[in-house]
């Protein structure tokens, strides 16, 4: 009776243990659930930059594949650490045994007194043992194997932030493009509205007879030239917003028709600062994720090597069992069982040299850890950099190409002027109009390139992603 209550009490806390496991799982995914239903998209009128990022975050299969991730590894965690505790488990066996005839206990008089048919040699045997073992000392081969498993946790941790920096820095690019094809659509457009007011004066001058068809064909072209470049740009502009839409995890790739993007606004004086060289540098060789999963991936190789050592030294187990046997019968009494208590060590004298030679490998593993993560330092420092000297070039473009087409802008307007007063020719408008697009389409590519430029330092330093940490 006692080993029926003990088995029962084990049956209990095992379902408690599952249940506690699902509802565990069911509150992970209720609380996907509730992140997912609160977003919607359709009652966004106008999706700014970091709107679209945090959707993205949450929303982004690859994104939540790198989670699973993280979690696969917190798993690897707990795994190691139950090493640290003793197994508890049941061995059960039921056995029937039949008796040789030619067994020893049929030998010699007796054989011939008892007629082996006369006799039932056989037997059921039944086993049952609770068994505990718990190692005592194995060399620091536990306390490694934990350490490895919480930098694994840690390199995936890392890992999971640096897709979202890369994510981030994803969807900016596309928002960008998009915003630029919006700046190109609005130029295309007024390029077209002054074309179509020069083709209404052009057909009033014909009908009186101060004008020529050839000019009245001139800005027909003209129109239509200007709308053949909106389409393309509304293409670009379509484009963009698809990829955006998919990066940030839209199951059909797109955005709701009621959906615009928000428009560029003015620079301000931090836009047109200097960025610093030092400052930016050290931040992102202390915060850069790449880095930290590097520095991981180094920490579990020096794991690695504690765990090869740890074969040099001896394994010391504790074991304690209750055992309990009986025949023909499962109804066990106090007699039937028995106990056994031991401790028992293990230490290999001779294997081939395999230790050394693990131990070695574990060497040169970390060893190119090491090496992998100089070079990731080398490259982050290397990007940074770059991406500053972007900032400063992309600033004084923006400078010279608003001054350029504030100039541009004043010399197509005297030429308007002096056109439509018959001093100056068709060519030269049209030259003048046509430099008029190119300056101003410059200039909205040198904005956006100054936001690009800003944003590729903030990946490279890894700050994109402070807007979007925990509180």
């Amino acid at each position: 009776m006692g080993i029926t209550k003990f088995f029962g009490q084990v049956s209990v806390i095992v379902l408690l243990l599952i249940g506690l496991a699902v509802s565990t799982v069911l509150g992970a995914d209720e609380a996907a659930y509730a992140a997912h239903s609160g977003l919607n998209l359709e009652a966004i009128e106008v999706l700014d930059i970091q709107t679209a990022q945090r959707i993205g975050l949450l929303q982004n299969p690859n994104l939540m594949a790198a989670s699973e991730r993280v979690n696969q590894a917190r798993e690897r965690v707990r795994q190691a650490q139950a090493a640290y505790y003793p197994i508890l488990s049941t061995e059960g066996s039921g056995q029937r045994i039949e008796i040789s005839n030619n067994d020893g206990r049929n030998s010699g008089a007796s054989r011939f007194i008892i007629d082996p048919r006369d006799r039932d040699d056989s037997t059921n045997v039944y086993r049952a043992s609770v068994i505990t073992a718990w190692t005592v000392f194995d060399g620091f081969r536990r306390h490694y194997d934990n350490a490895r498993a919480r930098f694994g946790e840690e390199e995936n941790e890392a890992s999971l932030m640096e897709a979202r920096r890369l994510l981030l820095s994803a969807i900016a690019d596309n928002y960008y493009v998009a915003q630029l094809a919006l700046e190109n659509i609005a130029i295309a457009d007024a390029d077209e509205e002054f074309n179509t007011r020069q083709l209404e004066e052009a057909r009033a001058r014909l009908r009186v007879g101060t004008g020529s068809l050839s000019d009245v064909l001139n800005f027909e072209v003209l129109v239509n030239r200007a709308r053949s470049a909106r389409n393309g740009f509304e293409r670009d502009y379509r484009l963009a917003v698809i990829g955006l839409a998919a990066l940030m995890g839209i199951e059909d790739a797109g955005l709701p028709d009621t959906v615009r993007l928000s428009a560029l606004v003015p620079e301000t004086e931090g836009d047109l600062a200097a960025p610093q060289d030092v400052d930016n540098i050290d931040y992102a060789l202390d915060n850069r994720t790449d880095i930290q999963r590097d520095q991981s991936i180094v920490n579990q190789a020096e794991a690695g090597v504690g765990i090869a050592r740890a074969r040099f030294w001896p394994e010391i187990e504790f074991q304690a069992s209750v055992d309990g046997e009986r025949e023909n019968g499962l109804q066990y009494e106090g007699d039937d069982f028995g106990s056994t208590v031991g401790v028992f060590l293990r230490y290999p004298l001779f294997t081939g040299g395999e230790r050394r030679a693990r131990l070695a490998e574990a060497k040169y593993l970390q060893n190119e850890a090491e090496d992998n993560l100089d070079a990731t330092r080398i490259a982050v420092a290397s990007e940074v950099r770059e991406a500053i000297a972007n900032v400063v070039t992309a600033q004084r473009e923006l400078l010279l190409q608003r001054n350029n087409a504030i100039l541009v802008q004043k010399n197509r307007d005297l030429v308007d002027k002096e056109f439509n007063a018959g001093q100056a020719s068709l060519v030269r408008l049209n030259e003048a109009q046509r430099d008029l697009n190119q300056a101003t389409s410059q200039l909205a590519l040198a904005r956006v390139g100054l936001r690009q430029t800003w944003k590729d330092l903030d990946v490279a330093t890894g700050r994109i992603l402070l807007p979007f940490e925990a509180p």
